[in-house]
Parts: C-alpha cells; structure tokens; sequence
C-alpha cells in the first residue's frame, strides 16, 4: 500500500469516528433536552395548579371581606337613622 494510500485510509478512519462520536453526542444532548422538557412542563403544571388554588382562597377572602364591609356599612347606617 503506497503511502498516500494510508493517509487517505486513515483521515477516512478518522473522519468517519469523529462523525460517529458526533451524533452520539448530539443525540444524547437531544434526548437529554427532551427529558428537560418533560420536567419543565410537570413543574409548570404543579405551578398552575397551585396558582388555580391560591385564586380561589383570594376569591374567598375577597367574598369575606366584601360581606364584612357590608356589615360594618348597614351598622353605621343603622346607626346614623
């Protein structure tokens, strides 16, 4: 085998290992992204929910305290007459 022959056998050898290495990489960072994903979005579900939750204590105490003005309003006004 003549010399440039090797060359050119071993840049192949090495080029197609690097190509190798490289989509392994690229596709554990890919599947790595996608698992990051499913994460993210479970914490932004639990996130929701606890958004939903916490609106409807504010919607109580918003309803309690409209009924307590009221109250204190129709006692001044019984008050005054």
């Amino acid at each position: 085998m003549s010399r440039s022959s090797k060359v050119v056998l071993g840049l192949s050898v090495l080029l197609t290992a690097a190509t190798v290495a490289g989509v392994h990489v690229k596709q554990q960072w890919d599947q790595q992204r996608l698992r990051d994903g499913v994460i993210r979005d479970i914490e932004r579900q639990i996130r929701k929910k606890e958004n939903i939750r916490l609106l409807g204590e504010q919607i109580i105490l918003t309803e309690q305290l409209e009924a307590e003005r009221e109250k204190m309003l129709l006692a001044k006004g019984s008050q005054k007459s």
